[in-house]
This record gives structure tokens, C-alpha cells and sequence, in this order.
């Protein structure tokens, strides 16, 4: 696992080891073992290096037998000894045994189209000096970053934004000011900046499954080299049985490959189906122990879930860790914004990065549930969304005024607080399904929205992710959200917090090959009637308890609402300060009513209240200076 970054001057001025430093030094929490350059004229090319296989070699940059290929590279290749083995056999010579110098004998192979035979997680930087060209590319999933910068004069990349604003040329320039209303509301709406822009004007992120090409001359050419696949329609005749056979041997292999380590290794366990599932079949094919991490929060016990992980811990024979932390949001909001490089209102950020930083302590490398949501249909937005279809004869008229009875009620700030629940539903039914679904999502509804943010209008809509060749509304929301949430929200999260503290974390589930096969499962053995998962959930039966499988649906948070709710004072101070009023982004009458309705108990907007505060903290450390 490695930080990257490099540059290419397109009018001939040499590259420096000093400009490349000065990025890299920015990206030193994503490899502190390490650090790596290779310079060729007006290009180069820079990188820390997290030690995880190969720890005595495979030092970045690489290069082939005779130095005219070199890369830098952040992930794992879960598939490289099968690459090399055909390799060597083709006559290439190896200098490591590590997966990395893999890409570029394989690039030697096949040019342009390496990227499709790798298996694994990988943003790629790969300069060709006899066609004087880039080539970037991003696993298809996304599960590393990549983001870029180009002008006429010079075109700079990196692992993280920080490390491009680290170079003189990359402007610092604010996608929500003026006349961009828009960025400011897909912002509030989505909780972060859709891929491919990004909070910054000019900067951008090259998008999953892409390849990019830059030449000396500036010329760029992006590619698509995989597609996720279509989820299967529904097929009333299909049984189960059909299936677990053959979806148990592709997971068993997806966890087996991410057993390759030359470091400790461990995993999160929160006591759910997904990363109870991933450890069972860690302990299946470990020789070792198996070490296990959970995390619980004081302040609210409908957010804890370490009973449940430390049950699942005992069952498995599990070497476990559980960790409680104190109520503390505020003080770590600094730093995950400055680790995040952009506003982010996921506050799952919280408990992400501080579960990470306590298992670093112990591993290098943890395995994940991620993603067992999007290929199964996990979610319980899902299962509204088909229920919102069967009430659909329902008239507005009806569904509305019992959404505005409901909003006059106090709001709860717990996990499972129904009245909060029965409300959004609701007003969500009272829509069609795919403005229903994104109500249901989105952090400022549009009501909101245009309150706080005048001039914005209504915001975006799911549309641009919604594929027209899915006939099955409910499969067609999931296809969105693995293009949408999937990348630029929960991978994301899981990339910033866990190279946060060095941590490489591991997603079983999102191996392409398991979720090309996921997709072909009828979608009602994926969502049956109320039961999400259903598929996921019958192949866990004899590897997990039944009372584990069975467990209603908790997704990992912390008790925002209760936190600030006991103490609103941090938050006041930033989100009504007078430099928050002098930004003129927002209607602050709003900003005091939402902190006033959220500390009184009358309604719970600690969603709203974490975005607007990730927002400001992040025009205070990359905008202000």
C-alpha cells in the first residue's frame, strides 16, 4: 500500500526531485516505511511505500529489464503469482517477488490493457519513456483515489488532493463560491462532491474502472476498461439452493487471496452478517489466529453493537479486541477533514478512522465487510423502495399531510428511533420511487435544501447514475448505488480513515469476479419480500450462528445526534462564527433554527449539522490557508 504522485512539464522544463518531494512528503501517513523517484526529463514520478508484501525488496519505482518502463503504484494484486508464473514463461525476467513489478512486464505484454487482467484494488502510475507517455489507471471498483490536475503547462496526480496542492502551479480555488450554487448543492444533498469534480475548481478525480493517458504534448485520453455488470430480473421459480454452492466457492476464494500478507493481520468485526462472514472464512483457511476488532461509543447503547461482535468473537474463536470510546466528535474533526481533503458528512468517518487507529496497534493489514450491501441488495433503503412500489396507488394527498403530523412531533436521536423513520418514509412515498429513494438518502431534502442554500433550487437528482436498460425500478436504485455511494462515499471513507493510521484494508467482497457472479442471481433471492440479503444470508447458514444471520440490518455509526445534543457549544462556535457569516454560502437564520430544533430535542439534524460543520472546517484548512 503506498501514497503516489508525479508530474509532467509540457513546456520541456526538467522535473525536480524538490517539486516531487514537496507532494510526497504530503502522502508520508499513507506509507511511512518508505519513499521512492524516478525522474526523466520534464517528467517524474514520486511515492511513500507501506510495507505489506516483498517487505526486503519491491522498493518503487519499477521498471522492466531495461529501464524504459516505470511505475509507482498504491493497492495489492491478489492475482500476481498467477500473472507471473505466464510471465516468466513468455521470457520476462523478475527482479522482486513482489506483485507490482507483475504490471510492468504485463503493460510489456499487452500495453494499454494491463489493467483488466489485474485482480485487486490499484490506482497505477505507469511512465513509458519511448512513447514519452502516462498511463493512470484506478481498480474498478475504486477503492484507491486518484485525482489530477492540468493546465498548459503541466499536468500533476496524486493519491490525495493535499499532496497536488502541495505543488505551485495546482490553484486553490473554491468550487462553492460565486456563481456555483450547483457544487454547493449536490454537496449538501449527496454529503460529499460526486466523482469527477471535486471541491476545487480544476481538480479532478479519475473515476473507477478508468484509464487515462497523457502525453508531453498535454494530450489526454480517458478509457473505460470494465463495467459493472446488470443485476439479474427476478425469477419466481429460482431456489436458493441453486446458488449457495457456487457463491460460497467464490467468496471462500475472494477471502483466501487477501490472506497473502508478509505483515500481521487482522480484521473489523462488528458483529453484522457481512464481516462475520468474512472472518468465519478467514479462520477457515488461517493457519494462525485470527485477530478481530470492534468498536463501541458511550452515549447512546442503540449505536453499540460489541456485545454482538464479541458473541460472534467467542463462536468463531477469534483472538478479539473490542475497544469503547468516549462521546469526542469535535476534537477529531480537524483531522478527518484534513485527511479527507473535501467536505464529507458521513460521520461513520468517526468510528471508521478510530477503529483503524486501534487495530493498527496490533495489524497492518485488516480484512472488511464493504460491500456486501451493494452486491446483495443489504441496505434497508432498498426494501422501502419496494415497499414505496406496492403502495404506490396511495394518493399524495394522503401520504403528505401524515409526513407534516409526524415532522410536529419531538424526534429521537437513536439508531432505530421510529418516529424519524415513519416520517422520512412517509414523505418519501409521497414521491415517485427514484425522487423517493434519493429523498430517503440525501443529508438536506429539497425543502431544506432550498431554505439554507438560496439560489440552488430543488439540487440534484439519482438520475445521472440510473442505467434506462434495468427494467426492475428496485435493481435500478442498487445499480445506482454502486455507482454513486459505493465509490465516492463508503470507498472513500474507508481509504481516508484506514491510511489515516497506515491501516490496508481489504474488501473480500468486492472482488470483480465474485460480483460479476453476484450480479447473476435473480434479485429475489437478493431482496426477498423483507428479507435483505436473503441469498448472503442462506449461504451463511453452518459457518455462523443463526441469531447472527437473522440480526436485523445495523449500519456502523456513531451517536452524533446524542453527542451534540450534550454539548452543542463547539458547534455553535464554528457554524455561527463570523466567518462563517462573511462566506455568504448560507442562509444562517437556518443554520441557528437547525441548532436550536437539534439541541431543544424537537428534531434530529445531526446529518445536516455534520455536513455544514465539514464544510466550514474544510474552507478554514484548505480555502482560508
Amino acid at each position: 500500500m503506498c501514497g503516489i504522485c508525479g508530474l509532467i512539464h509540457f513546456d520541456g522544463k526538467p522535473a525536480t526531485r524538490q517539486l516531487l518531494a514537496g507532494m510526497n512528503d504530503r502522502l508520508l501517513h499513507r506509507g511511512p516505511d518508505g519513499e521512492g523517484y524516478f525522474i526523466d526529463g520534464a517528467a517524474g514520478l514520486a511515492m511513500r511505500r507501506l510495507k505489506i508484501i516483498d517487505i526486503a525488496g519491491s522498493d518503487q519505482p519499477l521498471t522492466n529489464e531495461d529501464g524504459s518502463i516505470a511505475l509507482i503504484f498504491n493497492g495489492e494484486i491478489y492475482n500476481y503469482r498467477e500473472l507471473r508464473q505466464g510471465l516468466e514463461a513468455r521470457g520476462h525476467r523478475f527482479k522482486t517477488d513482489g506483485d507490482g513489478e507483475t504490471i510492468v512486464h504485463l503493460y510489456e505484454d499487452c500495453g494499454d490493457v494491463a489493467p483488466t487482467r489485474l485482480r485487486g484494488m490499484f490506482a497505477l502510475a505507469l511512465w513509458d519513456r519511448r512513447r514519452g507517455r502516462l498511463l493512470l489507471a484506478r481498480d474498478r471498483f475504486g477503492q484507491k483515489p486518484l485525482y489530477y490536475f492540468q493546465d498548459r503547462k503541466i499536468f500533476v496526480f496524486a493519491s490525495e488532493i493535499k499532496a497536488l496542492l502541495a505543488h505551485p502551479a495546482t490553484p486553490r480555488v473554491s468550487r462553492f463560491d460565486g456563481d456555483h450554487r450547483g457544487a454547493l448543492a449536490e454537496y449538501l444533498s449527496y454529503g460529499y462532491v460526486p466523482a469527477p469534480d471535486t471541491a476545487f475548481a480544476g481538480i479532478k478525480m479519475l473515476q473507477p474502472a478508468m484509464t487515462l493517458q497523457v502525453d508531453r504534448a498535454g494530450a489526454l485520453a480517458q478509457k473505460r476498461y470494465w463495467e459493472a455488470p446488470r443485476l439479474a430480473l427476478p425469477d419466481p421459480s429460482a431456489k436458493a439452493e441453486t446458488y449457495i454452492g457456487d457463491l460460497r466457492e467464490r467468496l471462500e476464494e475472494a477471502v483466501k487471496l487477501r490472506l497473502v500478507s508478509d505483515v500481521p493481520l487482522g480484521a473489523f468485526l462488528s458483529g453484522g452478517l457481512d464481516s462475520s462472514l468474512i472472518v468465519a472464512l478467514m479462520q477457515k483457511h488461517s493457519n494462525a489466529d485470527v485477530k478481530t476488532f470492534s468498536i463501541g461509543f458511550e452515549g447512546d447503547e442503540s449505536f453499540d453493537e460489541t456485545a454482538y461482535a464479541q458473541e460472534v468473537a467467542r463462536r468463531l474463536e477469534t483472538k478479539h479486541t473490542a475497544f469503547r470510546v468516549q462521546p469526542d466528535a469535535m476534537s477529531l474533526l480537524s483531522e478527518l477533514l484534513w485527511h479527507h481533503d473535501q467536505p464529507f458528512a458521513d460521520s461513520s468517518a468517526l468510528p471508521t478512522y478510530l477503529v483503524s487507529q486501534l487495530t493498527r496497534e496490533h495489524a497492518t493489514v485488516a480484512l472488511t465487510g464493504d460491500g456486501g450491501d451493494e452486491l446483495f441488495a443489504g441496505y434497508e433503503r432498498f426494501y422501502a423502495a419496494a415497499l414505496m412500489q406496492k403502495l404506490r396507488f396511495l394518493p399524495a394527498p394522503f401520504l403528505r399531510p401524515a409526513a407534516g403530523l409526524l415532522r410536529r412531533l419531538p424526534e429521537g436521536a437513536g439508531y432505530y428511533d421510529p418516529l424519524k423513520r415513519a416520517r422520512r418514509f412517509a414523505w418519501a412515498a409521497s414521491l415517485g420511487l427514484e425522487a423517493a429513494y434519493f429523498d430517503l438518502v440525501r443529508v438536506f431534502d429539497a425543502e431544506l435544501l432550498a431554505e439554507i442554500c438560496p439560489g440552488a433550487g430543488r439540487g440534484p437528482s439519482l438520475e445521472p447514475y440510473l442505467d434506462a436498460r434495468q427494467p426492475h425500478p428496485v435493481a435500478q436504485l442498487v445499480e445506482a448505488n454502486m455507482r454513486s455511494y459505493l465509490p465516492d462515499d463508503l470507498l472513500i471513507k474507508a481509504d481516508r480513515c484506514s491510511m489515516m493510521a497506515s491501516l490496508e484494508a481489504r474488501a473480500p467482497f468486492l472482488d470483480h469476479k465474485l460480483a460479476e457472479y453476484a450480479a447473476t442471481i435473480p434479485f429475489n433471492l437478493k431482496l426477498n419480500g423483507s428479507r435483505t440479503k436473503h441469498i448472503l444470508k442462506e449461504a451463511a447458514h453452518g459457518l455462523l450462528p443463526d441469531e447472527i444471520i437473522d440480526r436485523k440490518k445495523h449500519g456502523f455509526g456513531v451517536p452524533l445526534g446524542a453527542w451534540l445534543r450534550r454539548d452543542m457549544d463547539g458547534a455553535r462556535a464554528i457554524l455561527l462564527s463570523r466567518r462563517a457569516r462573511e462566506r455568504g454560502l448560507l442562509a444562517m437564520t437556518v443554520v441557528e433554527r437547525l441548532i436550536g430544533e437539534h439541541e431543544s430535542g424537537r428534531r434530529d439534524h445531526s446529518r445536516q449539522l455534520w455536513a455544514l460543520l465539514t464544510l466550514e472546517e474544510w474552507h478554514r484548512q484548505f480555502v482560508d490557508g
